[in-house]
């Protein structure tokens, strides 16, 4: 029986101008998935020098149709670190919310039924992708309370603005750059206070499935602004069943329900969808009128802030095949620091975008604490 070649470890960055941090990233966690699995690092995907190779892809980005696809020679979960969808709207916030009508603007391939299974599991808000639907949205919604309003192609926290009355709706419209966010879907979403954000996911390499609840933290970014500053997981070796063994909290049932609603939403309407790393971010929180609300707020077939904690974690049960459960941490930093001799930082340097940034991750035993 001939032997099939090990594959080699290759990154791949998707855009020219993609922020410094992110490549470099990019980068560090295809080395450091290399490394923990005894592979070689091949750099960035060269088509000519990587051409006729089997390759194990670790992309910035999900992977968006056919075509790209077949050029990484991708088929399957087992090949990438990551996601594939038939078109590009599939990969962003858009697909968790309807359209306004069904006579709304709409980008082709757009499936109806997704956001309608998704009705249980997401919180009250419209897609929209021209102003006049956008409009229609926040006249339904902002009788009901605030509003925030995300672009699709937003990352981060970035790129939101929280309205609370028509006033400064209109406003948002005069802002320059919303029409090309509207060109690219926008999220018109219930806001919800006193929030409360959770991480749910499932991480599938080598045949070995992760599973995971946590939160997300902020920290104050170089103009005192909060930031994204990294994820706690609590990763346990199986799938969900085996994550909800552990003794967890209400709130935490509930996102990992809602997480597996959305999951079975992809597999089942997403055409040709598959991925490796699945992550949701779900919000609990108050409304308007103090009811208490939870749902999913988008989902990430691709690298995120919580990648790094998930690759730690699967280092910790490939040393230890023993462990059940650990617990694992992403941190991003705006300013340098001395480190945890058991940290491993993923990126320290200035970034064109951001600054200074530093980025690293650990690994804990579990405490049987949320």
């Amino acid at each position: 029986m001939p032997i099939t070649p090990r594959p080699i470890v290759v990154s791949h960055i998707d855009s020219a101008q993609a922020p410094r941090h992110q490549s470099a990233t990019t980068r560090a966690l295809a080395r450091w998935l290399a490394d923990i699995r005894g592979l070689e690092y091949g750099g960035d995907y060269d088509p000519q020098r990587h051409a006729g190779q089997r390759c194990y892809l670790v992309p910035a980005q999900t992977l968006k149709g056919a075509e790209q696809a077949r050029a990484f020679n991708v088929r399957g979960p087992d090949d990438l670190f990551g996601g594939y969808v038939e078109r590009a709207f599939m990969a962003s916030k858009v697909i968790t919310h309807p359209l306004v009508s069904p006579r709304a603007t709409r980008p082709e391939g757009w499936i109806d039924a997704f956001a309608a299974r998704l009705h249980d599991c997401a919180l009250p808000g419209f897609s929209v992708f021209s102003r006049e639907d956008a409009e229609v949205a926040a006249r339904q919604l902002l009788p009901h309370g605030p509003l925030r309003i995300k672009a699709a192609r937003a990352s981060g926290g970035r790129e939101q603005w929280r309205v609370t009355d028509e006033s400064e709706f209109r406003a948002w419209l005069t802002v320059p750059e919303s029409t090309a966010m509207l060109e690219g879907g926008v999220v018109l979403e219930e806001d919800l206070a006193d929030c409360q954000t959770f991480s749910v996911g499932q991480l599938w390499v080598d045949g070995r499935l992760l599973s995971y609840f946590g939160s997300q933290h902020l920290t104050p970014d170089h103009a005192g602004r909060l930031a994204y500053g990294g994820s706690d997981l609590v990763v346990a070796q199986g799938d969900y069943d085996d994550l909800l063994r552990l003794d967890l909290a209400e709130p935490i049932r509930l996102a990992i329900a809602q997480a597996r609603c959305f999951d079975a939403a992809a597999n089942a309407l997403l055409p040709g969808f598959f991925a490796s790393r699945r992550n949701y971010d779900m919000a609990l929180g108050l409304d308007a009128q103090g009811r208490t609300r939870a749902g999913v707020l988008e989902q990430s077939w691709r690298l995120g802030g919580a990648s790094s904690a998930e690759v730690a974690a699967l280092q910790a049960f490939i040393d230890n095949p023993q462990l059940r459960v650990v617990r694992a941490s992403s941190f991003e930093r705006f300013e340098d620091k001395p480190l945890p001799t058991n940290a491993t930082v993923i990126f320290r340097g200035e970034d064109d975008e951001l600054g200074f940034l530093l980025k690293y991750a650990m690994v804990e035993a579990y405490d049987g604490q949320e």
